[in-house]
C-alpha cells in the first residue's frame, strides 16, 4: 500500500505544481536554517572527550589573602607553581598533569625556512595518555624525563610534516628558543575542540604545535603565555618562581571512576587546611573540582549568539510549518471530490489518513534534500566569519540523517492537521455535489 500512496502522492505534486513547490521550499528554508544553527551548536557544545570526560576533573584551590575576596567565593582556576609541583608529587590520581601555554621560536634545521613562532605545551607526561592524544610517531616522554628535565618533545603531524616532509622524526633533533630537544614522538591528526584543558588561550584556538615537559620549559626559561593573576603583598619579581604567590598553571587530575571525586576532593581540602596551618593560605578549605563538562558549562563555552540563533532558526521552522499546514489544508481539501470517490469506493477513513501522511511525508523528504543544499551553503557562510570556531562548522554523519529525521518528522507533523480533515470528508455530501 505504501507505493501505492507514493504513486498517489507524485500524481498529486504534478497536478499541483506551484503549491507543491511552495510547500517544500518552506520546509527546505526551515530545515536548512534549523540544521545550520543546530550542527553549529552541536560542534560547539559535543563532549570533547567521550567516554571518559566524567573521570577527568580541573583542581582548584583558593590560595589567594583574605583581604581580596569574600571568603567561599569561587577559587581561582589556576594554580600556584608550588601548588600544582606539589599536587604532581603526590600523584593521588590515576593520571594528573600540570600545564600552561607557551609560544616558541622553531628554528628548522633547513636551509630552505625561517625561524618562525609556534604554539607549544609545557606540561607533564599523563598529558598525553589522559586526553588521549594518538602518537604518529614514538610516545610521550616518561614521569622519568620529567623528574629528569630531559630535553625532549612531542612534536604535531602538522610540523613534522613541514619539518621533516612527514618522514619519522623520532630521535631527531628540534632547536626550540636556541635549545636541542631530542623528538621522542609525533602526534598523529589530534583535536580537542573546545580546548577545554586552558580555555585561557582560545577555547577553539590554534592547536599546540610543540609539546615539552614543564619542568625543561623551567630549566630552561622559556617563557609561557595565557593568564597570570599575583596576589602576594611583597613585590614578585618572577611570577614563575616557585615560591611565588602567582597563580598561572593549569591542574588536571584524572580518576578511575567518577565515584571517587567525594575522596579527592577530601584530599584537597585536607591538603589546603595543612597549608593554612603552615601559613601559606590565609583562608578555610576553599576548593573545587569539576568534570570536563561541568567546566564547559561554568565557563560557558557555548557563545550567547549562537543560543540566541538556534532558538530563532527553530522559531523559524514552526512558523515555516505553519504556513505548511495551511498549504496542505488547501490543497487536501480542493481534493475532496477524489476522496469522497474514493470513500465511496471502499476506503476507510484511515486509508484517507495514511495517504495524506505519505503525501505530507514525501513533501517533507523533498524540503529535506532541498535544506541539506541550504544549511551547506550556510555552514560555508559560517566559515568565513572571523571567529575562532568557524572552521569547525562542517556537517558529519550524523547531522545529515538528522537534517532527514528533522524534514521528515516536521513534515508529518504538519500533515496530521490537514490529514484528519480530509478524512473526515463524508462521501455522500461529495458525490452528490458532484
Amino acid at each position: 500500500m505504501l507505493a501505492y500512496y507514493l504513486r498517489l502522492a507524485l500524481r498529486s505534486f504534478r497536478r499541483n505544481k506551484a503549491l507543491t513547490a511552495l510547500m517544500v521550499l518552506a520546509i527546505a528554508l526551515g530545515i536548512g536554517a534549523s540544521m545550520t544553527t543546530l550542527t553549529v551548536f552541536k560542534v560547539l557544545s559535543g563532549d570533547p572527550l567521550p567516554g571518559k570526560s566524567d573521570r577527568v576533573f580541573l583542581v582548584q584551590l583558593d590560595a589567594e589573602p583574605l583581604a581580596t575576596q569574600v571568603p567561599g567565593d569561587e577559587p581561582a582556576t589556576q594554580l600556584t607553581r608550588y601548588d600544582a609541583e606539589e599536587l604532581l608529587r603526590q600523584a593521588r590520581g590515576h593520571r594528573q598533569a600540570l600545564m600552561v601555554g607557551g609560544r616558541t621560536i622553531i628554528e628548522p634545521g633547513s636551509s630552505t625556512l625561517k625561524p618562525f613562532v609556534d604554539q607549544s605545551r609545557y606540561t607533564s607526561a599523563d598529558f598525553f595518555p589522559m586526553f588521549e592524544a594518538p602518537f604518529a610517531h614514538g610516545q610521550g616522554w616518561s614521569r622519568a624525563d620529567d623528574d629528569a628535565r630531559a630535553r625532549v618533545a612531542v612534536i604535531s603531524r602538522v610540523l613534522n610534516d613541514k619539518l621533516f616532509s612527514g618522514a619519522d622524526s623520532t630521535g631527531r633533533e628540534l632547536r626550540v628558543n636556541g635549545e636541542s630537544l631530542r623528538i621522542v614522538g609525533v602526534l598523529d591528526d589530534w583535536s580537542l575542540s573546545p580546548k577545554f584543558y586552558d580555555l585561557n588561550t582560545g577555547a577553539y584556538g590554534r592547536d599546540e604545535q610543540v609539546f615539552i615537559p614543564f619542568s625543561t620549559a623551567m630549566d630552561l626559561d622559556f617563557g609561557t603565555s595565557g593568564m597570570t593573576n599575583c596576589f602576594g603583598t611583597d613585590p614578585v619579581s618572577d611570577p614563575r618562581d616557585v615560591n611565588a604567590a602567582c597563580s598561572w598553571i593549569q591542574y588536571w587530575v584524572e580518576l578511575e571512576s567518577p565515584s571517587q571525586a567525594g575522596d579527592y576532593r577530601a584530599m584537597l581540602e585536607n591538603y589546603s587546611a595543612q597549608q593554612k596551618a603552615a601559613g601559606r593560605y590565609e583562608r578555610a578549605p576553599n576548593v573545587r573540582l569539576r568534570d570536563v563538562m561541568e567546566w564547559l558549562e561554568f565557563r560557558q563555552v557555548v557563545p550567547g549568539d549562537v543560543r540566541l540563533q538556534m532558538w530563532l532558526a527553530l522559531g523559524f521552522l514552526l512558523v515555516c510549518l505553519l504556513n505548511t499546514v495551511g498549504l496542505l489544508l488547501a490543497k487536501f481539501l480542493r481534493r475532496g471530490g477524489e476522496i469522497g470517490v474514493r470513500r465511496a469506493l471502499g476506503a476507510s477513513r484511515r486509508d484517507i489518513f495514511t495517504q495524506c501522511l505519505v503525501e505530507a511525508g514525501t513533501v517533507g523528504l523533498a524540503g529535506g534534500v532541498l535544506g541539506l543544499g541550504l544549511a551547506l551553503l550556510g555552514l560555508w557562510a559560517v566559515r568565513q566569519r572571523p571567529t575562532g570556531y568557524a572552521a569547525l562548522a562542517h556537517l558529519d554523519g550524523s547531522m545529515l540523517l538528522a537534517t532527514f529525521a528533522l524534514a521528515l518528522v516536521a513534515s508529518l507533523l504538519a500533515g496530521l492537521l490537514p490529514a484528519w480533515r480530509a478524512m473526515q470528508i463524508t462521501p455522500a455530501v461529495q458525490l452528490k455535489s458532484q
